[in-house]
């Protein structure tokens, strides 16, 4: 059978091949579910055996000699798109049916009260419930195209914002900057300083660092916006009252692809110099070294501090320039392509509060997921409790990303019919 006479394939885009009718329907989707109970909604069960369908069909046709080379490099590039997402729906399916097994066999140990066998099967199970959880996620990652600039190194900027009777902004953002820092360093990822201004008690007011390594961006995405903290002062006379303070600190963050070519012309921009104050004392000198650049048409500033060179300085700030004024056609991209997920996860505006530390109950709260997360410490330690507050968001908005996914084809659906 040639291949353009082949009713069972057509190359087309992953939207493109599962042409069915979905019973699946926004309301009632449920905001905190996880990669399992999606996994089990009868839409995707039909949409991946669909696709898994597709894959043995084409996987035939590579070894029918009726095709052209042309057709077999279309039908190649095809199959490496569906291979790993059949294979991952066939591993959940067997690993499944280990856990209906596992079932099984702990009923019957339950009534024949062998409690050391039951325990260890329950052990196996909650093993496989785990595996499965994980597979969920890996599949559901290969069904939604990944964002233009997940893999992109990013600028991350820090600011404190304006509170009453206390210095807690300053102090809760320097704490926020080496918590990034930190967690810069357990994720193996290059931290480069570019601009850090102190407090003069001891906190920050502003700071920015470019941050490369393996997918940055993607993981660091959902921090931009106004965190809040909730602490007593450890100093003054709210600390003897035991007075709550409550101050907020923004994050800004810019994803920064490796190729940022913006022409900037050198008549838009005022170039002033000043002396670094730097972090620690290793970046302050006693010449004008430090650069601040203004781009008069859109009133952008940056600054730089990280060299003792002016030259480099300047550079180093150019090169911030252009990416926030790239980050102005990223955002309209992004717009587009995340329109149903930004109202889940927010706009990442820097006036949207998206955090807040509340030290007296020892909680953070993730207020876009509705999500609690005890022992601050742990978090502002940047390893461990950060990275699963991180990956929870992630999985929330991989969760998103595959309702638009099935919303989008039931609406061609729709369209086509």
């Amino acid at each position: 059978v040639g291949l353009h006479n082949c009713a069972l394939w057509r190359p087309k885009s992953l939207l493109d091949t599962a042409r069915f009718m979905l019973s699946f329907n926004s309301r009632h989707r449920k905001k905190h579910q996880d990669s399992q109970t999606l996994w089990k909604h009868e839409a995707v069960q039909k949409h991946l055996e669909t696709l898994s369908k597709e894959y043995q069909q084409v996987s035939h046709l590579l070894n029918t000699d009726s095709i052209n080379e042309l057709e077999q490099r279309t039908l190649r590039r095809r199959c490496a798109d569906l291979s790993p997402i059949a294979a991952a729906f066939q591993e959940i399916k067997e690993a499944e049916k280990e856990v209906q097994e596992l079932e099984a066999m702990c009923r019957e140990l339950g009534s024949r009260d062998e409690k050391q066998l039951l325990e260890l099967a329950l052990e196996e199970k909650e093993t496989l419930d785990k595996k499965i959880n994980t597979l969920c996620r890996k599949l559901f990652q290969l069904l939604v195209p990944k964002e233009k600039y997940d893999r992109s190194p990013v600028v991350l900027e820090v600011t404190a914002g304006r509170t009453t009777g206390g210095d807690i902004c300053q102090q809760f953002t320097k704490e926020m900057f080496e918590m990034y820092q930190n967690y810069a360093d357990y994720k193996g990822w290059t931290f480069d300083i570019v601009n850090y201004t102190p407090a003069e008690i001891g906190g920050l007011h502003h700071a920015a660092a470019h941050i490369s390594g393996g997918d940055v961006y993607r993981h660091l995405k959902y921090e931009g916006g106004t965190h809040r903290v909730q602490r007593i002062p450890e100093v003054g006379l709210s600390s003897r009252m035991q007075r709550i303070h409550t101050g907020t600190m923004s994050v800004i963050v810019l994803p920064q692809p490796e190729e940022v070519d913006v022409k900037v012309d050198p008549k838009d921009l005022r170039i002033d110099t000043f002396r670094a104050k730097g972090a620690g004392g290793q970046h302050v000198n006693k010449t004008d070294s430090a650069v601040r650049i203004v781009h008069l048409p859109t009133g952008l500033t940056v600054e730089c501090q990280q060299e003792r060179s002016q030259q480099l300085n300047k550079e180093i700030a150019l090169q911030t320039l252009r990416a926030k004024l790239y980050q102005q056609i990223i955002e309209k991209q992004l717009s587009q392509e995340q329109s149903a997920r930004k109202l889940q996860l927010g706009t990442r505006a820097q006036s949207e509060r998206i955090r807040t530390y509340n030290f007296t109950q020892d909680r953070v709260t993730d207020h876009r997921i509705s999500y609690d997360a005890r022992n601050i410490k742990e978090i502002l330690n940047g390893k461990e409790g950060l990275d699963k507050l991180i990956n929870r968001l992630l999985e929330f908005a991989e969760i998103e990303a595959v309702t638009e996914y099935l919303e989008n084809l039931k609406a061609l659906e729709g369209g086509g019919s």
